[in-house]
Order: C-alpha cells, then structure tokens, then sequence
C-alpha cells in the first residue's frame, strides 16, 4: 500500500531470533523463514543480466547499484555486502507483525529479547502462526492490528538482502529503504524502538533529499516533499484522536460509557480525514485504505510511535552542519545515555555535541 507511515513502521521489525527468544517453537519458525530467504538469493548484477528479469525490476536493481555506492560515499553509512544480493519471496509482504494493545489504553504490548530488548510487536513469517497469536491476544482482551512488513534488518549481522517486497512502488521509495534500513546498522539502542526508528527515518529523508537533489531532480522532490507534508498532516490528525482518546481512558466513566466514546472518537477521525483529504490533499487517496480498515488501540499505537521524534533528530542533524558522521556520532552519545536523560538530551540539544 502507499501510505508511508505503515512502511516505516513495518521496516522496523528486525528479526527478533536473533535476539534469543523464550518460545523455541517461535525462534525455530524464524530461523527457518529467514534461513529460506538467504537460500533463495542472487547476485544483484547476476538478476539484471538475466533476460528474464523483468524490466521494472531491472530497472530498480540498477538504481539500488547507484543507491548503496551513494549510501556510503555520501551519507556515512555502512560499505558491506546488505543489499548486493535479491530474492524473491513469492508475495508482497515478507512477515507479519502483530501489535496489541488494552481495551482502554494506548500503551502497546512490548515483547523483550535479550539483544534487541523490547519491542512492540511479533513478527512472523508464518501467517498462520501470525492469526494464531493474534487471536490468542484478542481472547486475552487486546486489540490487535496485523501489518505486512516488506523489509527487516538484521542490524549488520547478515547480509540483508533486497526483496521484491521492496521494489513495490517508484525508485525513491527504493531508495528511502536502504537509507533507513542501513541507517539501523549504524546507531541501535537497544529496547527503544522509537529512538530507533525516528533516527532512520530522519537518515532516511534528509538522504532521499539528498539522493534527489544530487540528480537534479527537482520535480521528484517536489512530489517527495508533498509526501512528507501528507504524513505530517496524517500523524498530526492520529495524535489529536490519541489525545481525546487518552482523556475517555482515564475519565471515571463505565466501561460501556468508554466503548462507545472511543467508537465516537473513532469515528470522528475517519470524518477528519475525508475533510482533510478532499480539501488539503485535492483527493490524494494513498491512506484510504488505512482508515478502510479496522482502527483500534494497537493500530494507533503502531501508527504513532515511530515518527514521533524525527523533527528532533533532524534538527541534530542541522547543528552538526548536516554532517553524517558528526551526526551519528552525537546520536550514539545521547543513545548510550539512560532513557529519560537520553529523551531530554534529544529534545534540548543546543549543539551537534
């Protein structure tokens, strides 16, 4: 689908068996899926010399040659073999992630490993085994919300490979995802999966700005540049049903009182987003099938949690004279910090460091 911000979330799920995980059954079924990718991998020259290879994917493969060089000669990131290979997975999403959260709150469900630390979702490359656990959680009361995550970063462990769940829409979508995803083997703090993410995304928008002014592509950044906008302008409208949601939540009202208030907040949202999308966006409907769909605790929280602190670590990168390595060296410093001197640190910087 088009909208971004599901993206963005769905690039954050990591293989969690790398982590170690108190379910054998669980990391078994995630060794073999991604173990089943690795097997299934090709030399990305090897894949656009080949004259079967459709001429879209072609076309995308080449970009992704220029897009990993420009990657390290350019924005800092790692020079290692992630991304010189593809495969094909035979459908448009490589795992699903499930999040959960209560009934009445927005707090999601985390799940802990012992390298990645906590997290809020479990992805699966099992659909089954995804629908399994995701009605074990209803049964337990959660929302749940279920995402068909098209990348994963294994943080520099393997080599990760490109998927043709990454080649979905145009090249400068291509190209965000491997900024963002090697933006992850950069900087990780473990257990903090929001400083995690709006790092990425913030290497990730200011490198496609980058990418595309560099090939004087003036009307690719225009069109860039009205993506961010629709996205501020869509986490803007999720934050304000949070924070009336938040208030039903914590009011002394009954529980069937907070049910239908919450429908009614829910509702209110879906209006809100037609007003804004049929006067601001002049119809743009890239997100229509986000607010189609079920909308529930977990789907907010998912929609929420990763994009939150992007405007701080940008404005870190213009106090270290957006340059890449100072910046990731300031982010490390304040990531090695303990998490409430580490969110303040973020959000009080007066100099690169």
């Amino acid at each position: 689908m088009k909208l971004y911000l599901l993206r963005v979330a769905a690039i954050a799920c990591a293989l969690v068996w790398l982590a170690g995980c108190t379910s054998a059954s669980y990391l078994a079924a995630s060794v073999s899926g991604h173990m089943k990718i690795m097997a299934a991998r090709k030399d990305v020259a090897a894949v656009i010399a080949d004259p079967a290879t459709p001429r879209d994917v072609r076309g995308q493969l080449k970009t992704s040659v220029a897009v990993r060089r420009f990657a390290s000669e350019k924005l800092g990131l790692p020079d290692n073999a992630s991304y010189s290979k593809y495969a094909d997975v035979g459908r448009n999403y490589v795992t699903l992630a499930i999040y959960a959260a209560p009934e009445f709150s927005l707090r999601p469900k985390v799940w802990c490993f012992a390298v990645f630390g906590c997290v809020p979702y479990r992805g699966y490359f099992s659909d089954d085994a995804a629908r399994k656990e995701a009605a074990a959680l209803s049964r337990q009361g959660f929302d749940v919300y279920a995402n068909g995550v098209i990348a994963y970063s294994t943080l520099g462990w393997m080599s990760d490979p490109l998927l043709n769940t990454m080649l979905g829409q145009d090249e400068t979508w291509l190209t965000g995802l491997i900024f963002h995803e090697l933006a992850h083997q950069r900087v990780y703090v473990k257990g903090d999966s929001g400083f995690n993410e709006a790092f990425a995304v913030a290497v990730e928008t200011t490198g496609v700005e980058a990418w595309l002014r560099a090939g004087n592509d003036a009307a690719g950044l225009r069109l860039y540049e009205a993506g961010r906008k629709r996205q501020a302008d869509f986490l803007a409208l999720v934050s304000r049903t949070r924070g009336e949601l938040n208030a039903i939540y914590q009011s002394a009202a009954s529980p069937e009182s907070k049910r239908t208030q919450k429908a009614a907040a829910i509702k209110q949202l879906r209006t809100r987003y037609r007003i804004m999308r049929d006067r601001n966006w002049n119809g743009y409907r890239g997100y229509d099938a986000w607010f189609d769909q079920p909308i529930n605790n977990a789907k907010l929280a998912a929609a929420s949690v990763y994009d939150e602190r992007v405007p701080a670590f940008v404005r870190l990168f213009e106090l270290c004279s957006r340059d890449y390595p100072r910046f990731y060296e300031a982010v490390r410093r304040i990531g090695a910090m303990p998490l409430t001197a580490r969110t303040e640190a973020l959000e009080r910087a007066k100099t690169c460091g």
